[in-house]
């Protein structure tokens, strides 16, 4: 068996925040066929909270110091290449690690998603997207497992619901699915996508006048590492915060206010307008309160400056 239980476990090292909080049980998954034991053994130590599933932890606020219940970790590693251009990865699998993979086998549409942290199985609960690439755009299917039956299903493109840093696993139906693994329908020759963000000034700047995915996904890092700070120097969860999308008329309205608003249109007329720049505009840039606080250089990352609990950052 490859399922580990404890009791009155520490989360602080699984939550890149770095607050400090526990459970009263944790069970650890490390591999696929250990599903079933570990849900059994979940429902059985679910406390006065039910069971909560935990993945690389990058994307998560742990608001409590103590959950009163079981949290379950999927840490399932693993990666290969099937028929016709689909590749898949376990739910564990971190995702950066899996992006790189892909381009190494010849496999190529991730590139621009590359470095976002977390997990492989975690990327489509909030279809992930950066540089003008989504996840819905290349995902194929993902295997799942019910955790209040153990009912398992394969999910294609369309029934996982996706919309804008949105899918069915958000809803109140899908919450009840866990992701065991995912796979993407990839191209073997490239179709770059350049023109979105800085990655054209960072080839630019790197001299690369003839980029290949490996250039790109590169240049991408670069980007991030630049405007994103490092969670193991200072506790964060990257940048969450979602763009609002505006109807025409408040678009009018607000640009009457602020000539300069930066937009970009969207679907049926709508207009989205950048978070980061609205939270600018407020003053909240780099505001503290006490240990937490907004990033001085990135708007949409809250970060913890050290003894940051999780309701202060809340």
């Amino acid at each position: 068996m490859a399922v580990q239980l404890a009791h009155n476990f520490s989360l602080t090292t699984l939550n890149t925040f770095g607050v400090e909080s526990s459970c009263d049980t944790y069970i650890r998954v490390s591999q696929d066929a250990d599903f079933p034991e570990a849900l059994r053994l979940a429902h059985a130590n679910a406390g006065k909270r039910g069971i909560f599933v935990l993945g690389g932890g990058s994307n998560l606020l742990l608001a409590e110091t103590n959950y009163a219940g079981c949290v379950l970790h999927v840490d399932t590693h693993g990666r290969r290449a099937l028929d016709e251009g689909v590749y898949e990865g376990m739910a564990g699998e971190p995702w950066h690690a899996f992006v790189v993979w892909t381009i190494e086998q010849g496999a190529f549409g991730l590139e621009n998603l590359a470095l976002i942290p977390g997990t492989t199985g975690a990327a489509p609960v909030q279809n992930i997207g950066a540089y003008g690439v989504e996840l819905s755009q290349l995902f194929h299917s993902c295997d799942v497992i019910s955790r209040s039956t153990g009912e398992t299903r394969r999910l294609s493109n369309a029934e996982c619901a996706f919309a804008y840093r949105d899918s069915i696993f958000k809803s109140f139906v899908g919450r009840d699915w866990i992701i065991r693994r995912v796979r993407f329908k990839l191209s073997a020759t490239p179709h770059l996508k350049l023109d979105y963000g800085d990655i054209r000034n960072a080839l630019i700047e790197q001299k690369i006048t003839a980029p290949t995915p490996a250039d790109v996904c590169r240049a991408v890092m670069a980007i991030r590492t630049k405007k994103l700070p490092d969670p193991v120097l200072l506790g964060n969860a990257g940048s969450f915060f979602k763009n609002p999308v505006v109807p025409p008329a408040q678009f009018l309205m607000l640009r009457n206010a602020y000539p300069d608003v930066p937009h970009y249109p969207d679907s049926d007329g709508w207009v989205k307008i950048p978070a980061a720049w609205l939270i600018e505009q407020c003053g909240l840039k780099g505001v503290t309160r006490g240990a937490a606080g907004v990033h001085t250089e990135h708007a949409l990352v809250l970060v913890n400056h050290g003894e940051a609990t999780g309701a202060e950052i809340w």
